[in-house]
């Protein structure tokens, strides 16, 4: 691969038909590490079936070199599903293996946060696997990488994941992206912010990197 740092690098939404790429990227996390708390790769049918779930509501965006390869990919996701967390998210980003430290995930999280504002959606949070003590399946890395990107440690849940016969926490970060009011408009789905902005799967979104 040759992927400069400062290539510029295009954000698309995503579709299912890149089900397949992304899947070959999230299984390294799977399989090699304990970034994901998932045991076993899912399948192409259940991963296709999870980005075209998230897009009803979410944006779920790829990051896409100057050759048409995909680097990475980020999604938000539902906190709860009670209607008084419908201004609350969960984040995610995972990045080529080979890709990554070249700013890839910053991007994808900037433009991930630049449409969820647009929504109206107020407070991100990432629930990062994390070890006091960094082995070869886990580091810091991700938290870091939060707190550069603005987000607060705000919980931790103490070895409450088991993979690779070893006990991993979990922690959870917070941003909030606007001002909380009294009058707080309503939450406009993803599905319908695209036709808002007049885009489609496989669109590319363009605010400044």
């Amino acid at each position: 691969m040759n992927i400069k740092e400062n290539e510029n690098i295009k954000i698309k939404v995503a579709s299912s038909e890149n089900a397949a790429e992304l899947l070959e990227i999230y299984k390294f996390y799977v399989e090699n590490t304990a970034i994901s708390f998932e045991i076993e790769t899912p399948t192409l049918q259940e991963f296709c079936a999870r980005i075209e779930k998230t897009l009803k509501k979410y944006p779920y965006l790829i990051a896409v070199s100057s050759s048409d390869e995909i680097l990475g990919y980020a999604y938000a996701s539902e906190l709860k599903s009670r209607a008084a967390y419908d201004w609350s998210i969960e984040t995610s980003i995972y990045v080529k293996k080979e890709c990554r430290k070249m700013g890839i995930g910053r991007i994808l999280l900037k433009n991930l946060e630049f449409l969820l504002k647009k929504q109206n959606i107020l407070n991100c949070y990432a629930c990062i696997a994390y070890t006091e003590r960094e082995d070869e399946f886990l580091t810091k890395a991700s938290v870091k990488f939060h707190e550069k990107m603005n987000y607060r440690m705000v919980g931790i849940f103490k070895d409450c994941g088991y993979k690779f016969d070893r006990w991993y926490s979990m922690v959870w970060m917070e941003k909030h992206l606007g001002e909380h009011k009294s009058s707080q408009k309503k939450t406009i789905p993803f599905s319908a912010l695209l036709e808002q902005l007049k885009l489609t799967n496989g669109s590319f979104i363009e605010i400044e990197q």
